[in-house]
């Protein structure tokens, strides 16, 4: 597929998409007339590496990571240097704290949600 149908699919811009490419965190082939040609798998791989980056990991970690994401996984460890180590630890725990956060919250939202519900008739 071609870089308009990669962004539109994943919601991202054809600059970031770029951009993603240089830091190789995805890859493309190139067709004969220069443009850039993207396998089906890289939707799932965009997204991907957009959630990684909106829960904070910054890029050169997130392409470390990335086979890990692969099925089947293939875990590569020989550039994991206690950094980055400590990084991914916060950012795990920091993912932890907002999922429990979001959970109470949600769960807020159910009981408010059942109780004017039952409040007014429409269980």
């Amino acid at each position: 597929m071609r870089i308009g149908e990669l962004s539109a699919r994943t919601g991202t811009s054809r600059r970031l998409l770029r951009y993603y490419e240089e830091r190789g965190l995805i890859a493309s082939t190139r067709c004969a007339n220069g443009y850039r040609d993207y396998d089906e798998r890289l939707v799932d791989r965009v997204l991907q590496v957009r959630g990684l980056l909106d829960a904070g990991l910054p890029t050169r970690i997130i392409k470390q990571i990335l086979p890990c994401l692969d099925k089947p996984r293939v875990i590569y460890f020989p550039d994991a240097t206690p950094e980055m180590l400590a990084t991914l630890e916060q950012e795990r725990d920091r993912m932890t704290e907002r999922v429990e956060c979001l959970t109470r919250n949600r769960d807020a939202i159910s009981e408010y949600l059942d109780a004017v519900k039952a409040y007014n008739g429409q269980r």
